[in-house]
């Protein structure tokens, strides 16, 4: 491909390593986005959507690997000079970190920590929207954590801010990488609130709605694959996160505490 749309030796100096395939053969991904995108897709006989459509149509193999190669590419993309110097860094081979050739210093690629809870309260849990969502979907609620916050302090603040309700415990679930806005570290927990302490203050300016769900409005929830079509109301029926994102994991958790 590259031969024919040329520019074949700077697109491969500016590749990166992304993984290794199960036959030990390394994976490497290029920015095709200087290309023009007409003559791109009439070379690969397709059309190109966001990635963040796209996450969501893969199989769980690939779309790792297009999470990372995504993260990967724009932190290069945007750390081309140093911030100390303003001289140009360079990439290494593998693309793990850029280095100023002024005064060496080292640049590693960061990820922002951000906590994403489930927040339950016996046989009910609050799911949320934002504004940005695609219509009808709620998923868990999710912030970044400040600068000098643990992951319990961060969770405890983002409930309160977002939906006026206290913590009372939480319990780690896992994590996992996500390339928006600027490639994210979820780190995922299900908490706990007070027992009478459960009336919601949605904060409009963070979140368009938010509401407490039964066990049985869950499972309608999951019946709907992918985004459902609108109701002869207009409305859309409510549905969750697929498989990709971790949101499900901790929906899909808590409706099997609760069967």
């Amino acid at each position: 491909m590259l031969d024919t749309l040329g520019g074949k030796e700077q697109k491969l100096e500016d590749s990166v390593l992304i993984g290794c395939s199960e036959n030990l053969m390394p994976q490497f991904a290029l920015d095709l986005g200087r290309f023009e995108k007409p003559a791109l897709e009439s070379y690969l006989q397709g059309t190109f959507i966001e990635l963040r459509k796209a996450l969501f149509l893969l199989n769980g193999n690939v779309a790792p690997l297009l999470s990372k190669a995504q993260a990967l590419l724009r932190w290069h993309d945007n750390n081309q000079y140093c911030s100390k110097t303003g001289q140009p860094t360079q990439k290494n081979i593998a693309g793990s970190k850029r280095i100023c050739n002024a005064n060496g210093i080292i640049y590693y690629p960061q990820m922002s920590p951000v906590v994403i809870t489930l927040v339950s309260n016996g046989d009910w849990c609050l799911l949320a929207r934002q504004e940005t969502f695609p219509a009808g979907m709620y998923s868990a609620l999710a912030g970044f954590c400040d600068i000098g916050e643990t992951v319990e302090e961060a969770i405890y603040r983002e409930v309160a801010e977002e939906v006026g309700l206290e913590v009372e415990s939480l319990m780690y679930a896992g994590s996992q990488h996500w390339p928006f806005p600027n490639s994210s570290l979820m780190i995922a927990c299900h908490a706990t609130v007070r027992q009478g302490h459960t009336e919601i203050n949605v904060n409009k300016f963070e979140l368009e709605n938010a509401r407490w769900f039964s066990l049985e409005e869950v499972k309608e929830a999951f019946q709907h694959k992918r985004i459902p079509p609108e109701r002869k109301d207009g409305t859309v029926p409510v549905w969750i996160p697929p498989k990709l994102a971790i949101a499900r994991q901790l929906i899909e958790e808590w409706v099997q505490r609760q069967s």
